[in-house]
This record gives C-alpha cells, structure tokens and sequence, in this order.
C-alpha cells in the first residue's frame, strides 16, 4: 500500500494531511484545558458548545465552498485555508472570553470545511488509476485513525515539559508545514467540461442553486441517495463510542480513566486493521458489498453492546467492550474507506469538489444529530435506552441504504449523446453512430446527463 507514495504529488499532499491532523489534534486537548481555564466548572458545557460550532460550520460551510470551488485555484484555496486555521490557533493562546473561545473555534472549522473537500477532491486527478486511488483512501482512514491514538500521546508527552498554551504553537506549525507541503506539490489542472457549441447553454443558476448542486447530486444518484443513509448509521455508531466511552468506563465498568484512551484505542484498532486489508478486498468484492456489510454490521454490534450493558457484573465485561469497540470500528471504517470510491464514480469529474463537498456536510449533518442525542440518551434515559435507540437508527438506515442502493445497477451505463460538437472533452473514447455519439461510464446526473441516473437500466440515455 505504501507504494502509492512514489507519487510525489500525492506524497506531499498525503504529508499534508497528516502534519494539519496532528495540529487539529493538539489544539484540541489545548482547547479542552483552555475552557477549563476560563469556565471551570462549567468547561464541559463550553466544549459541547464548540463542538456543535463545529458541526455547523462543517455542515453550512462546505456546500458554499462546492459552488465557488470550480473559480479559485485548488492550491490557493487550500493555502488560504491551511494560513487561517494557523492564524486562528496563534490567537487562541490570548483568549479570555468564552465567546471569543466560539468565534475562533468557527472560524477554525470553517477553514477545514473549506480544506477537506478540496483535498478530496484533488487526489482522484492525482490518481486516476482506481487500484492507487484506493490505497490513498486506505492510507488516509489510517491516518486519521492513528492521530487520534497518536495525537493525544503527543500532548500528553509535551504537557510534561511546557504548557498547554505552547500546544497551540504547535498546531500553529503544523497547519504553515501543510500549507507548505500543498505549495511544494504540482497539482494537475482540474478537469472542466465547456459548453458546446451547438448546444444549448446550461442554466447556471443561483448562488443556492451552486451550493445545492453537490446535495442535488446525492438525492439524484441511486448510489449517493445510499450513502446518505449509510452516513446516518456510522454517525450512530460513532456517537456512542466518542460520547460514551468515559462513562461506560468510568460509571459503567468503574474503572479509573485512565483505561478510556485504551477503549478509544480499540476502536481505532478496528478501523485500521480494515483499511490496512480493504484494497486487496476491494479488487474482488464491490464496494456495495463491502458497505453494505458493514452497515449491517454495525447492528449486529449494537446487539452485543446491548447484552455487556444488560450484565451487571463480571470481569468479563471489559475485554468484551473493548472486542466491541474494535468491532465497531471495523465496520465504520468498511462503510467510511470505498466512500471515496463511489464518489469519484457517482459525480462527473468537474463536480467532484461539490460532491465532496455535499458528503462531507451531510455527513456531519448526520453526526449533528446523533452526538447530542448519545450525550441525553446516556444521561437522561440510561446507557441501554442508548444502546436500543441509536442501535434502532442504525440497522434501519443500514436496510434504507440496502434498498436504495440497486442490487444489480451497472457500474458503468451506455449511452447517447446528440448536440455535443467533435472534439468535446466528454467524447473523449466515443463511437460517433448516424445520431451521435455513443459511450459508456460511471452513473452519474448532471447537465448533461439529466437522466442518467434514473435510465441506467434501460441503458438509453440522451443529453
């Protein structure tokens, strides 16, 4: 898998991505000892508060990137978005102020929005070939697996010897080292498809209609339209690890805390070890497989969880949640890795970075709504009214996704096009018959392919 890095480009992007998630990671523990300098007591609160911040900015903030992606220069806009996030974190160190701790932490997250699914987005150009594309999504759901086991250890490590404040500094470092890294890299240019002209021109619409067009994309698409129930169940299933791991520690299992990082660390196991296996996988097993069956997954691993909460004692309870906690990674990351995969595939190529976009804040949207309901699930109704109803959310959005996402819908759909001139960049590879042209590719809906999407059984699709 590690032979993917021969390609510069991809490694100075890939480096990149680890150096600014190593940062994220430090700023974060820095914040969580910053808000209990200024709100004491009432810390937690002010990390619920970002942490929901964040969410919203993922979620308002990325589909408005999408609609102006397609005009800005993808290495300037990541550079401008690596430059703020550094700007923000040499702020942080001098607030005093919880409302000044909010607008730093939107303004954090903003950039990330406007970061992540533009670097998404680039890696397909970068790797067109499926079988690399795959191992850099392998290579990229291990890194951001082992920050969160790695990223902790180093604060821990550093706090020894400085203070919190000095870890700002460092994510400060990481975001200026990943902008110089994207700098460094020789992004190819990003695919574009003209108007022809002998066709109609294309209704550009709005400044809503752009930032809805990646969403328009997902509820179009049978293959996206699954995605999007498959995001409801990982968030599922996410939010009951990252919510209430301490308190199944702690108060469940009445260990000391210092055994959470180890529960958190099982489940990073779980999703390593799969993307570590999944591109070999993938050249045998189709991606609807392997998402599906980890979807499905994730409610059998409910029910385990359902049966460790319903004992009330015995040692055996505490491998058995870690053995959980890994499972539950396993099939997170068996539904989170070919993601990429099937987007890439799903949106034509001069829509990826709206695509990408779309998915990554209605994944968070997903996540918006399942991390607070784990946190008044747990401590209102009792961790097994937890188990019960997040466990219910994700088996039924795993059977929604199952049925969205046809059986036998062809990966590829042959069609016709009339109207398009000679040499039109989408012709690339057609046969030119008595009314057009004829090819095949990926399904996906877009200008012109109005109809793709819904037609692909029939084959017959005009533009």
């Amino acid at each position: 898998m590690l032979a993917v890095l021969r390609n510069r480009t991809y490694r100075h992007l890939f480096a990149a991505q680890v150096v600014a998630l190593v940062g994220t990671g430090l700023a974060t523990v820095a914040l969580g000892l910053l808000a209990y300098d200024i709100a004491g007591a009432d810390a937690g609160s002010v990390l619920g508060t970002a942490l929901a911040i964040k969410m919203v900015a993922y979620v308002l903030i990325a589909p408005a990137i999408g609609a102006v992606a397609d005009r800005l220069p993808r290495r300037a806009l990541m550079v401008t978005a690596d430059l703020t996030r550094a700007g923000v974190a040499l702020f942080l160190p001098f607030v005093d102020q919880v409302w000044q701790v909010y607008l730093l932490v939107f303004l954090l997250q903003s950039a990330s929005a406007a970061f992540t699914p533009t670097f998404q987005a680039v890696i397909p150009d970068v790797l067109p070939e499926e079988r690399d594309y795959t191992q850099a999504l392998s290579m990229s759901r291990l890194a951001y697996d082992l920050e969160s086991l790695f990223s902790p250890a180093l604060a821990a490590a550093l706090l020894s010897v400085i203070t919190y404040n000095w870890l700002f500094t460092g994510t400060m470092l990481g975001f200026l080292a990943s902008a110089a890294l994207v700098v460094s890299a020789a992004l190819p240019k990003p695919i574009t498809a003209p108007t022809p002209a002998a066709a109609p021109a294309p209704r550009t619409g709005g400044a809503y209609a752009k930032a809805t067009a990646g969403t328009r994309l997902f509820f179009a698409v049978p293959q996206l339209r699954a995605l999007l129930a498959l995001n409801l169940a990982v968030a599922a299933a996410s939010a009951m690890v990252t919510v209430n791991s301490v308190v199944y520690v702690r108060d469940f299992l009445g260990l000391s805390a210092a055994v959470v990082p180890f529960a958190l660390g099982a489940y990073g196991t779980g999703s390593m070890i799969v993307a570590l296996i999944l591109p070999r996988v993938l050249d045998r097993v189709s991606d609807r497989a392997v998402m599906l069956g980890g979807a499905l997954l994730l409610g059998l691993v409910f029910a385990g969880l359902g049966a460790i909460t319903a004992a009330q004692s015995g040692s055996w309870r505490r491998p058995a949640l870690l053995g959980v906690w890994a499972a539950f990674g396993a099939a997170c990351s068996m539904v989170l890795t070919p993601t990429g995969r099937l987007i890439r595939r799903s949106a034509p190529a001069e829509q990826r970075t709206a695509a990408f976009a779309a998915q990554f804040s209605l994944s968070h949207s997903a996540w918006l709504l399942t991390y607070p309901l784990a946190r008044w699930l747990g401590a209102e109704a009792g961790l097994q009214a937890a188990v019960v109803s997040l466990g219910a959310i994700a088996v039924i959005a795993s059977l929604l996704a199952t049925r969205l996402w046809p059986a036998r819908e062809p990966v590829t759909v042959e069609h016709e096009h009339t109207g398009l001139h000679h040499g039109h960049p989408h012709l690339v590879g057609a046969t030119q018959v008595a009314a057009g042209w004829w090819h095949s590719h990926g399904v996906f809906a877009d200008a012109l392919h109005p109809t793709t999407a819904t037609r692909a059984a029939s084959h017959s699709v005009g533009s």
